[in-house]
């Protein structure tokens, strides 16, 4: 019984720790939304817990003199009681390769009201143009006008691995956008460049006609234009 009661209280710990990075998350994933946001990574030694924040803008996180890290760190040291918390900024290498950013911008595109297939072929040409080995982007909610249904639109190229253990090797951020018809949850998936997979080798693949059409030069930021 005391072994089973120490798994429990391991158990718990585990979900107490998940939730907490979860609630850091989505605290840092506000506050940094105009630094371009792309994850955290925690580590705790026994001396200080380092929190990596990903984010496209670091000098936005930084601010001038250190004021605006110095600030966020009492922040999260009061709001998450973390003890002697250290806060690094880390720029994101690519943005095409990270699925919160891409997902982000394809749920700012919807809710401008951007042509939904027109948006997803764009943004899966970037991707796998920037080396990516697979990408699926999934959007699902009301993508159209006032009154209509709810409906799914996916579309993937390359190798995405839907079970197993190698599922940890497929880079995933889930989003929801806010347009006028209602909500549109934008699903992310990315195989990085280089990874390698026990069961297979993945190779550069060519993208479908439709895909290749896709017009990337204004990207999904919101400049597109429908024709």
């Amino acid at each position: 019984m005391k072994k089973q009661g120490g798994m429990v209280a391991i158990e718990r710990k585990f979900v107490f720790e998940l939730l907490h990075k979860r609630e850091l998350t989505c605290f840092l994933e506000k506050e940094l939304e105009k630094a371009g946001f792309a994850g955290v990574d925690i580590q705790k030694t026994p001396l200080v817990t380092r929190i990596n924040v990903y984010v496209v803008n670091p000098g936005i996180v930084i601010g001038r003199k250190g004021r605006t890290i110095k600030d966020l760190t009492d922040a999260v040291q009061k709001k998450f009681k973390i003890e002697n918390p250290q806060i690094a900024v880390v720029q994101v290498e690519n943005e095409n390769l990270n699925p919160r950013i891409v997902a982000r911008k394809v749920a700012k595109s919807l809710e401008m009201g951007k042509n939904v297939r027109r948006i997803l072929h764009m943004t899966l040409k970037s991707i796998m143009d920037s080396g990516a080995l697979g990408a699926e982007i999934v959007t699902a909610g009301k993508l159209v006008g006032k009154g209509g249904r709810a409906k799914t639109v996916r579309i993937s190229a390359g190798y995405i691995p839907k079970a197993g253990d190698v599922l940890f090797l497929v880079d995933t951020a889930h989003v929801t956008a806010y347009p006028k018809p209602g909500a549109i949850g934008v699903l992310v998936r990315i195989v990085p460049p280089g990874t390698e997979f026990p069961d297979r080798k993945v190779k550069k693949i060519d993208l479908p006609s439709v895909i290749q059409a896709a017009n990337t030069e204004v990207g999904v930021s919101g400049n597109y234009k429908d024709r």
